[in-house]
């Protein structure tokens, strides 16, 4: 454990230290986070370019009676080390293990738990006010806005908010020019011609200086012309002026490394009782040469590290895979949803030019990158701006285009109300393409894809869809962009497909129909209709049940609305027992849309029992989706046995 890093336990231990004894915390920090990230993998470069500022702000607050508000919480892993974790780092994103992102149940200090980008100001104002109003403790508030949450909207309703009411919150911009992928816009381009500029840094003290100093009396003038005159000559080279106009005092731009510049600008910011903001530069991935000397795509690799990729603070090349006895011939792994959507939409925008791909600051992570590549032109980044992403979408589909919005499950929650008023209110040739549906994993409950189904499932004109795999991906594209009818919502999961083969050429699906899979037999009469992932469960239920005697049915539901009526009906009458298992919260969700169709219908008779087998009522930790679809019941093993217990009852529903 270095020297100064193994005596701090939380962030009192930080006060008394100096100038160089931080700045060397600061780089010890750095390369816990390279040593111990590079061996367990996880949230990387933005972390070792916000080690300076986690120390600079702990030095001088008084958490967590001071607020310090990590937006996003992937920047926070030096603020988790200082403050009392440091010896857990190595849990991070584990089953069991420390949060991926800022969690209030984990600490204290932890004064937010969103994982979600933008959102940090919006706390602050919100926080401070109430403290104004004599609720709770009062103290300093420090919102730390980086990675690209500036690009984001509700960041700047916030900065509206705070600037009017004249809230003394301190924002602290981490400007790394840099999301997960390069940022973009015109707030981008702007902050880059600021902190790439040295010489604009002192410009508003050098030309107001200028101003009343110059001779035979000409300066005087300018002094005696007031205010507004002085303020439109200087906003010409101030690069605060944006933040100004909106009643914040703009301190910039700070060397975001320089632990003593630092520390300055955050004593007069957080003295000055007013909303300020200190705009600091820095270096995602800073010390880590890949990363800090790669550029922008350095940057991008190396946002997050896998596990094992670093060695000695060096990257390692990947390690070998085990001997398995296998010949070199053997089948290669799935490839991922999100590289077979993303080709399949190069496919579809190279047949069709209406189609227009969109993504929100995740190009690689929708698999959008390729279109990029492909045919840049038919590509937009809009950055972390869900909302937009929809209404642009709406724009383009009132002109006659296909827009296709691949955003995650997760965030598309954000542009709820662009969907429910925009969309579909206006029957909108919209395709929202939802990546990440179900259990993510690591990232946890602020990122799994839970909600979509019965999010959605209520909202008129729409339709719903899911693939049981990769092959059938390809054709639920193609589906979405043939129909002329209104918005379509297509959901998938994170990881590898199944293995089956992609087709030569993609076919359109019949609207709201499902298909039998597999016939069952037999006295037990049970029968599974999957819907997207939950298929691959019900076909591995049926193989356990076959051991035990039960022959099941296996359907593949396909659409969640509209449903296969037809086939719903059918599947209650022939069986005893209906199982409706998807990858997705119970209330309101699949499940719930078969029974409902079967009472509007009239359809249940006698004895047929449902059994809905999802996700819980509550949120998710994070950890492996094995482990996670273990803990849940989201397994064959697990619905199977109940499934068992179900048909030994034979009586109740389950």
């Amino acid at each position: 454990m270095s020297e100064l890093l193994a005596l701090i336990d939380g962030p009192q231990d930080l006060h008394g230290l100096t100038d160089e004894q931080l700045a060397q915390l600061a780089q010890e920090v750095r390369e816990h986070i390279i040593d111990t990230v590079g061996e367990i993998g996880g949230h990387f470069g933005a972390n070792l370019g916000t080690c300076e500022l986690a120390v600079a702000l702990h030095s001088l607050l008084d958490s967590p009676r001071d607020k310090v508000i990590w937006d996003v919480g992937h920047q926070a892993y030096p603020h988790k080390i200082l403050t009392g974790r440091r010896d857990r780092l190595a849990t991070i994103r584990s089953y069991g293990g420390l949060a991926p992102f800022c969690s209030i149940s984990e600490s204290e200090h932890d004064i937010i738990g969103a994982g979600h980008a933008s959102t940090a100001i919006g706390y602050a104002v919100g926080i401070k006010e109430a403290m104004r109003q004599g609720h709770g403790e009062d103290g300093h508030v420090v919102a730390v806005v980086g990675d690209g949450a500036m690009t984001g909207g509700v960041a700047f309703e916030a900065v509206h908010q705070a600037g009017g009411a004249g809230t003394p919150i301190v924002v602290v911009l981490n400007d790394n020019g840099m999301s997960i992928a390069p940022n973009v816009g015109a707030l981008s381009r702007y902050f880059n011609r600021v902190r790439l500029n040295p010489k604009l840094w002192h410009a508003r003290e050098g030309v107001e200086g200028g101003l009343t100093k110059l001779p035979v009396g000409i300066g005087n003038a300018f002094e005696r012309l007031g205010p507004h005159f002085k303020e439109s000559i200087k906003a010409f080279w101030a690069p605060g002026l944006w933040w100004e106009e909106l009643d914040f005092a703009y301190m910039g731009v700070i060397d975001g490394h320089d632990i003593r510049a630092l520390r300055r600008a955050l004593r007069e910011a957080l003295a000055a009782e007013r909303p300020v903001v200190v705009h600091c530069a820095t270096v995602k991935g800073k010390g880590f040469a890949p990363a800090e000397e790669g550029g922008l795509e350095g940057m991008e690799r190396w946002h997050a590290a896998k596990p094992k990729s670093i060695a000695n603070g060096a990257p390692c090349d990947a390690p070998a895979a085990p001997a398995s006895g296998r010949s070199p011939a053997a089948k290669p792994a799935p490839p991922a949803y999100t590289q077979v959507f993303g080709e399949a939409l190069v496919a579809e925008a190279r047949s069709d030019e209406r189609v227009i791909g969109i993504t929100a600051a995740m190009n690689s992570g929708t698999g959008l990158n390729l279109l990029q590549r492909e045919l840049p032109d038919r590509y937009f980044d809009v950055g972390i701006a869900e909302q937009q992403a929809i209404l642009f979408a709406c724009g383009l589909a009132l002109q006659g285009c296909k827009p296709v919005a691949a955003i995650y499950s997760t965030f598309l929650q954000r542009a709820y109300d662009q969907i429910v008023h925009d969309v579909c209110l206006q029957k909108l040739n919209v395709v929202l393409a939802m990546d990440r549906a179900g259990l993510v994993g690591d990232d946890g409950p602020t990122h799994h894809g839970a909600f979509d189904i019965s999010y959605l499932r209520c909202l008129p004109n729409i339709v719903l869809m899911a693939p049981r795999d990769e092959a059938m991906l390809v054709h639920m594209l193609r589906t979405a962009l043939a129909y002329d009818d209104g918005p379509v919502a297509l959901r998938y999961p994170r990881g590898g497909g199944v293995g089956v083969p992609l087709p030569a050429r993609a076919e359109a699906i019949e609207i709201g129909t499902g298909e039998i899979l597999r016939e069952g037999g037999g006295t037990a009469r049970v029968a599974l209709l999957g819907y997207g992932t939950g298929v691959g469960k019900a076909l591995d239920a049926a193989d356990l049940l076959a051991a035990h005697g039960i022959q099941a049915t296996v359907a593949d539901a396909r659409f969640a609305k509209p449903i296969d009526a037809g086939l719903v009906a059918q599947l209650a009458s022939e069986h005893e027992l209906l199982v409706t298992i998807e990858e997705g919260v119970l209330a309101g969700g699949f499940g719930s849309a078969v029974w409902e169709t079967l009472s509007d219908s009239g359809t249940v008779v006698g004895a047929t029992r449902i059994m809905r087998v999802g996700l819980p009522d509550r949120y998710v930790t994070h950890g492996a989706p094995a482990a996670l679809h273990q803990e849940v019941g989201f397994t064959g093993e697990r619905i199977a046995e109940r499934v068992l217990a179900a048909v030994s009852e034979r009586s109740g529903v389950a």
